[in-house]
C-alpha cells in the first residue's frame, strides 16, 4: 500500500529535510520500490516515466544526497564508479552487499546475512559506548562470486 504524504512528510520532517514535492516523491518512489538499487539516471528515467515528476538532474543529485547523508537512502558505488541507491527499510540496520570482480554483478548478501547483521549492530552499539550515534552500516565486499570461484561447477560459471 503506498505511503501517504502524511507518513512521507514525518519521515522528512523526523530527519530534519524540507517537505517539498520533490522530495516526497522521490522518497515515496524509492520505498515503494526497494526490491532494487537505482542509478541516478534509472532513477530520473523512471520518475518521468511515471508520470510522477519532472526533476532536473543536479535537483536529482542533490536531492538524492540529502537522503543518504540523513539516513534514509543507501548509497553503494559499483566497480564502474556508478552511484546506486536504495531506500532503507524501516527493519533494516545493514544492507550487505556483494561485488564480483570476475563478472561484475552485485547483489545483496543473503547467505550468512543474521551474522552479518549482528556485525552491524555490534559496529553500532561500540559507536555509542564512546558517543556518536550512527543510523546505518554499509557493509560491501569485493571479490569473486561463488559462480566465477575457480573450480566452481561447470552449471554454476
Amino acid at each position: 500500500m503506498p505511503e501517504s504524504d502524511d507518513a512521507i512528510d514525518l519521515l522528512l520532517a523526523e530527519h530534519g529535510l524540507r517537505k517539498t514535492h520533490a522530495a516526497r516523491e522521490v522518497l515515496r518512489w524509492l520505498r515503494r520500490h526497494q526490491n532494487r538499487d537505482w542509478a541516478h539516471g534509472e532513477l530520473l528515467e523512471a520518475l518521468r516515466d511515471s508520470g510522477g515528476i519532472e526533476l532536473d538532474r543536479v535537483t536529482l543529485y542533490r536531492l538524492l544526497d540529502r537522503l543518504t547523508q540523513v539516513g534514509l537512502l543507501v548509497c553503494h558505488v559499483d566497480a564502474e564508479r556508478v552511484r546506486h541507491y536504495r531506500a532503507v527499510s524501516d527493519a533494516v540496520e545493514s544492507h550487505p552487499r556483494f561485488e564480483c570482480q570476475a563478472c561484475h554483478r552485485n547483489f545483496e548478501l543473503t547467505s550468512g546475512a543474521t551474522q552479518l547483521e549482528q556485525a552491524a549492530r555490534s559496529a553500532l552499539k561500540a559507536l555509542e559506548s564512546v558517543g556518536h550515534h550512527g543510523l546505518s552500516v554499509n557493509l560491501s565486499v569485493r571479490g569473486v562470486c561463488a559462480d566465477c570461484s575457480p573450480g566452481a561447477p561447470a552449471g554454476r560459471r
